[in-house]
């Protein structure tokens, strides 16, 4: 009964919602404008990791005290995000995402100014609280642009400013400090920010239908255990991407035998595979349950056991890292559709939790790799921590939330405005 009569009230809030609907005057520029507030907010994040060593050296300390900075950006994704998403659960998307991009502007011009490792520190934390919360609610306003049973291209569309940023915005980014300084690389990302949040304000539709919901809707999400369990999937099954990624210049320079030079096209095809996978993913999570998450995890398996044996040539690891990038992302619009089924009242939330479970899985595969290497066994050994980590997200998903139906099979635009979404086809875990 009490099942039935919660189906009731989504139902009645979807139509309330989509008979709010209004025509999108520029749906293509709307997307467009989502994309570039998430290439700049990328560009931020992965540009500082090029210039560690300048920040460092110019704030007088050691690098391993400078990767506070980085560290400090993860933990505001992490705890910040989903933070500001719940305090925030009233607002309308446009304001909202025009808000977040204010707060982006102020962190990262803070960071341009910062005169010790300290204040870098905190400006960095100010800066990352943005990141999980616009995807969450730009993922919401795709969704709305896009119409039902395409949450996961939604996703994927917002997140397709991200892997761009992978391949153009870090690579420019880090040229640019080395070039004019490290404090120039952040301003270049405010430059990008203010082109992102002039291209919101003028795209992004002004509705009702995009309007909040409520704090305990929000929040009574966090009590439902299959939200976790896909976090913990997601924590564990995407670290393999960072215990390549973050390893990628050992990979060139002490496996492969090449010059460092060769660096950056490795980390060029990596952000490649990422960018199509992402873009393929989405539209399989819109048709299937499980295959985005299950043959995106047991692909990357094969490809990190193959780096590991044999990805000392480099005709092999370059394909490898490709592969791993594309198979990895392939699986997180799956991942956002399964989380918003569960919880779907809070779509907004969802997002900034697989934002924040993404961080979380950057800091494992990164440890995981530390520890592999710190044991002596060679710098491909990172992809077996990687490995072990992938499989142990999908284990924990075959074993638990796979068999598991969501209470109301809906899609990532439930709070914007949508119909539900049309059955998925149901394919084998």
């Amino acid at each position: 009964m009490h099942q039935r009569a919660y189906e009731g009230q989504c139902t009645a809030e979807e139509n309330r919602h989509a008979s709010a609907k209004t025509p999108i005057r520029h749906p293509k520029l709307t997307l467009f404008a989502l994309a570039l507030g998430t290439f700049a907010i990328g560009t931020g994040e992965f540009g500082s990791n090029g210039i560690i060593q300048l920040f460092s050296s110019d704030l007088d300390v050691s690098i391993p005290v400078g990767a506070y900075a980085i560290t400090a950006y993860a933990f505001g994704v992490v705890i910040g995000s989903p933070v500001i998403t719940l305090f925030a659960a009233r607002i309308n998307r446009r304001t909202l995402l025009l808000g977040l991009i204010v707060l982006f502007l102020i962190g990262n011009g803070l960071s341009a100014l910062a005169p010790d490792i300290a204040l870098l520190v905190a400006f960095r934390f100010v800066a990352g609280s943005v990141q999980g919360a616009f995807f969450g609610a730009g993922a919401v306003v795709a969704a709305y642009v896009y119409g039902p049973g395409k949450g996961g291209k939604a996703f994927a569309t917002v997140m397709g400013g991200l892997t761009v940023a992978t391949v153009v915005g870090a690579p420019l980014g880090t040229f640019i400090g080395q070039n004019a300084g490290w404090r120039a690389m952040y301003w270049v990302v405010v430059a990008i920010g203010l082109l992102a949040g002039a291209a919101l304000m003028a795209w992004l539709p002004r509705t009702d239908a995009l309007r909040g919901g409520s704090l305990a809707g929000e929040s009574g999400a966090l009590r439902r255990i299959n939200v976790w369990l896909m976090v913990g999937v997601a924590a564990l099954g995407i670290s393999s991407i960072f215990a390549v990624y973050t390893f990628i210049g050992p990979f060139i320079t002490d496996a492969a035998s090449q010059d460092a030079s060769l660096i950056p096209i490795a980390l060029a095809v990596f952000g490649l595979g990422m960018a199509a996978g992402n873009h393929l993913g989405g539209r399989v999570a819109d048709r299937y349950e499980h295959r985005g998450l299950t043959w995106g995890y047991s692909a990357v398996l094969a490809l990190l056991a193959l780096i590991g044996v044999a990805g000392g040539d480099l005709l092999i690891l370059l394909p490898c890292l490709f592969g791993v990038g594309a198979t990895m992302m392939f699986a997180i619009p799956t991942i956002q559709v399964r989380l918003t089924a569960f919880a779907p009242d809070a779509p907004a939330l969802m997002g900034a939790l697989n934002l924040a479970a993404l961080n979380l899985a950057n800091s494992l595969g990164a440890i995981g790799g530390a520890i592999t290497l710190n044991a002596g066994w060679g710098p491909l050994s990172t992809v077996w921590a990687g490995f072990a980590l992938t499989t142990a997200g999908l284990l924990l998903y075959l074993v638990t939330v796979a068999r598991v139906k969501p209470v109301l099979r809906s899609r990532l635009s439930n709070a914007a405005g949508a119909e539900l979404q049309p059955e998925m086809r149901s394919d084998p875990v």
